[in-house]
């Protein structure tokens, strides 16, 4: 602001000595003095023409002289360049050519001798007489001119000192203003240095009381600053640490080589690698020379004797110690965790089996013709059996749940048809009480839907009836409702009402608890472990939703469940599934069981269903027995001495002798998810639970056994090559035309890739991997699990870049195509 104020002052003055330098110059040039002299000199010309005119002898000289006089002066004024501007103005140059011209008419006359020039005086007289006015207009032109010029100039002298005035004034308050800025400025600096001054014994203050370790350092790893923890955890005073190197006071030996590389990377503007990164675990050393475990960051500053390091260190010793006794005491829980699971397992199976005799030996025994007492006493000690493996069930699943490793099993269904099946199944209890159970839709109706079947019924029987169990006399609604969008990933929302005895808030706080059994006036009419609820609650969060209740004592209760629900398309079965009661061929059977009660149990109801039943006490003899006799099926018990179930399996379907292809059910008590999983992995086709029931067993038989009337070969059965459960999916979902399609469709697909697989040298590895991909996942929705398996093996060798072992997978393609596609054309 001040030099632009100096520079327009500056320009101002030399404005004001220019003009007034102007008008110097007209004063010294005489301009109005020579304007005014040459109408004086005029008149002196024509008084000098008259007096020579009456004069009896003229003085024609002192006439000559005024002429030349004039004259010279008409030439200045048409020559001079001061007169250029007077010249331009039309009056001035038009009186100045009249003048002109008259004296260069009488330039003849004037010049001529005395008798001619006194002749010539009367011309002249008169010939001045015509001029006069000229003379007259050319002075008052110039003088008004040049007058105007002046002002002009003395206006620009003003106005030039007048910007010269505001400037200057200008000048003197930005001046001012600047003082009192440059003042603020003082007062800021000295407020900014007393704060800076404060924060410094601030920072001293916290840096010395600290309970992290501060140690600052330079380039070179020259300690700067040691504050008071630091002298504590490494043990050296700040008197001996200051001035010493870092990497020779804390750093561990077996670290010293990287902290020194660091230093000089970092001194040829290299990569810093731990400043600035936050904390880091590391190790340093004490004094006493004891490695132990620190936690640091480090920031870099730039000062003026160049860049420093500011680290802070924490001893973690304790934390380690007790982390590691964290993940001690992890492990043992994870290990008492598996060791509870696996005794469970292990009880389900050993109380399930002694069931499973209890309660096949009842249902042969119903079939002995009893009275009608006997039938009472067998049909209640049957109850009491189902009674106690619901139990068994519901811990299990309880243990399963709270272990993380309870899996959803998601099929089609058909959510109306599930909840009128359990309404009739309460109906029996409802009559018994004299009450009513009503269910029905509100709004849209969404029936089929892709869920865990086993689950939601689990969850409806239970809160269903557990309000039949405590309803008298009463009423009980359940409503389902579409929550969202039907084609949208929608809700379901199931309200069960119930016009029963209620609870108080202190029970509906803990009616999800396990064993919570209420507080009743007749608890002991409805009995029950009170898990019921416990697991409703369990099975609805794994499903992804929640469950509400709203009580009030003597009005009754509302349970809300609600959850994510999937819809699909309804199911079209084929006729032979839809017919679940069909009966299945007369087959050869081998019946493998270590336990005898089973044993006799199983070969019963078998024998009288009219199959043949060969019988096996442990896996080993099951595989010999497999070699040479063709089974029509096989019933595979899991835990047996010499040899279990699995090996046993994975032996028969190894093995290429009679029954190698022949469909094999597990016989478990065990019902783990992930052991389902890896019984299928095994190459078993399918699971039985124990106990053993006629209805379940006659569904297996009728899955696994059909008639040969219409195919007079035998029925190849399915192996390890093939997962039934897809293909069962594929034909429920699908009606038998669109299975056919779907699977001649396959079928062609993969006769193509295997050709083109076995061309290998003329194909790409990455034209290879992505056709074998292609065919893998289409294999993966048939079921062809060994095939897939085998694509997937192509593939893999393929992404490696193996041309060897890509081609020895593609070589076996063929074989396995040869034992799968027979299974998917008789099926």
């Amino acid at each position: 602001m001040a030099v632009l104020s100096l520079v327009t002052i500056a320009f101002l003055s030399g404005n004001v000595a220019r003009d007034l330098r102007l008008l110097n110059s007209a004063s010294s040039d005489n301009v109005q003095w020579t304007l005014s002299q040459t109408e004086v000199e005029f008149l002196e010309l024509e008084i000098a023409i008259e007096n020579a005119t009456r004069a009896a002898v003229p003085n024609l000289d002192d006439l000559r002289r005024d002429f030349d006089i004039f004259y010279s002066r008409m030439t200045t004024l048409q020559q001079a360049s001061i007169y250029a501007p007077v010249r331009a103005i039309p009056e001035f140059s038009y009186n100045l050519k009249a003048l002109r011209g008259f004296l260069d008419g009488c330039v003849d006359k004037i010049d001529a001798d005395d008798p001619t020039l006194q002749a010539a005086l009367p011309t002249l007289a008169q010939e001045a007489g015509k001029v006069r006015s000229n003379v007259r207009r050319l002075s008052t032109s110039g003088l008004s001119y040049f007058a105007t010029e002046s002002d002009m100039r003395r206006e620009n002298v003003y106005i030039t000192l007048l910007q010269m005035a505001i400037g200057v004034t200008l000048l003197i308050v930005a001046l001012i203003l600047f003082t009192v800025y440059l003042g603020y400025l003082n007062r800021q600096n000295v407020r900014r240095r007393q704060e800076t001054i404060q924060a410094s014994k601030r920072m001293n203050v916290v840096t010395s009381t600290a309970l992290d370790a501060v140690i600052v350092c330079d380039i070179d790893g020259v300690i700067l600053d040691f504050n008071v923890a630091a002298e504590q955890m490494f043990g050296y005073s700040a008197q001996h640490a200051i001035g010493g190197q870092l990497g020779e006071l804390i750093v561990p030996d077996h670290h010293r080589e990287a902290h020194e590389a660091g230093l000089a990377r970092m001194r040829q503007g290299g990569e810093k690698r731990v400043v600035g990164k936050g904390r880091i675990k590391l190790e340093a050393k004490r004094a006493s020379g004891e490695v132990f475990p620190v936690e640091f960051a480090v920031q870099s500053a730039d000062t003026a004797e160049g860049e420093i390091f500011v680290s802070f260190l924490r001893d973690i010793s304790h934390r380690v110690a007790a982390e590691k006794q964290l993940v001690e005491a992890r492990d043992r829980a994870l290990a008492g965790e598996k060791a509870k699971t696996d005794f469970l397992a292990t009880m389900s199976h050993e109380i399930r089996t002694p069931l499973n005799g209890l309660l096949g030996n009842l249902s042969l025994l119903q079939d002995s013709h009893p009275s009608a007492r006997q039938s009472r006493y067998i049909k209640n000690m049957e109850t009491s059996g189902k009674l106690l493996m619901s139990h068994i069930s519901d811990v299990l699943d309880i243990t399963k749940y709270d272990a993380g490793k309870l899996k959803l099993r998601p099929v089609v269904m058909n959510l109306s048809s599930l909840l009128q099946d359990i309404v009739d199944n309460q109906s029996g209890a409802v009559a018994a009480h004299n009450t009513t159970l009503t269910w029905g839709w509100s709004g849209p109706v969404v029936e089929w839907i892709y869920a865990d079947k086993e689950r939601i019924q689990h969850i409806l029987m239970n809160v269903i009836g557990n309000a039949v169990k405590f309803t008298r006399d009463g009423q009980i609604s359940v409503q389902l409702e579409v929550v969202g969008d039907p084609n949208d990933a929608p809700d379901i929302q199931i309200t069960i009402s119930d016009t029963g005895i209620g609870m108080d808030e202190s029970l509906q706080a803990q009616i999800f608890d396990d064993f919570m059994t209420g507080d009743s006036s007749y608890d002991r009419n409805v009995g029950g472990t009170g898990l019921g609820l416990g697991i409703a609650q369990r099975f609805v969060k794994a499903l992804g939703g929640s469950i509400e209740v709203a009580s009030e004592v003597g009005k009754g209760s509302t349970f809300g469940i609600r959850f994510p629900i999937n819809p699909v398309k309804a199911a079209t079965r084929n006729r032979r599934k839809t017919d679940r009661r069909a009966p299945a061929i007369r087959g050869s059977i081998l019946l493998v069981e270590d336990n005898e009660i089973n044993r006799v149990v199983a070969r019963e109801m078998l024998t009288a269903m009219g199959h043949t039943v060969r019988v096996a006490h442990n896996g080993k003899i099951a595989v010999a027995l497999a070699q040479d006799q063709r089974f029509d099926l096989i019933f595979m018990d899991i835990s047996m001495p010499v040899m279990d179930g699995r090996t046993a399996t994975r032996a028969i379907r190894a093995s290429g002798g009679a029954s190698a292809g022949a469909p094999i059910i597990a016989l478990t008590a065990n019902v783990m998810a992930e052991e389902r999983q890896a019984f299928i992995s095994d190459g078993m086709n399918a699971i039985l639970t124990k106990p053993l029931s006629r209805d379940a067993m006659s569904d297996i038989l009728a899955d696994h056994l059909c008639s040969t009337t219409q195919h007079p070969s035998v029925k190849l059965a399915l192996s390890d090559a093939i997962d039934p459960q897809h293909l069962r999916e594929l034909r429920e979902t699908l009606s038998p035309d669109a299975v056919r399609s779907v699977l001649d469709k396959f079928c062609a697909e993969v006769d193509e890739a295997i050709d083109f697989m076995q061309r290998l040298p003329d194909h790409s590895l990455d034209q290879i991997a992505n056709k074998a991909h292609r065919v893998a996942g289409a294999a993966a929705t048939i079921g062809a699990a060994k095939l897939r398996a085998g694509l997937i093996a192509v593939e893999v060798a393929a992404k490696r870049s193996d041309a060897e072992a890509a081609s020895d997978a593609a070589a076996r393609l063929p074989g396995i195509w040869a034992e799968t596609r027979p299974l998917l054309i008789s099926e």
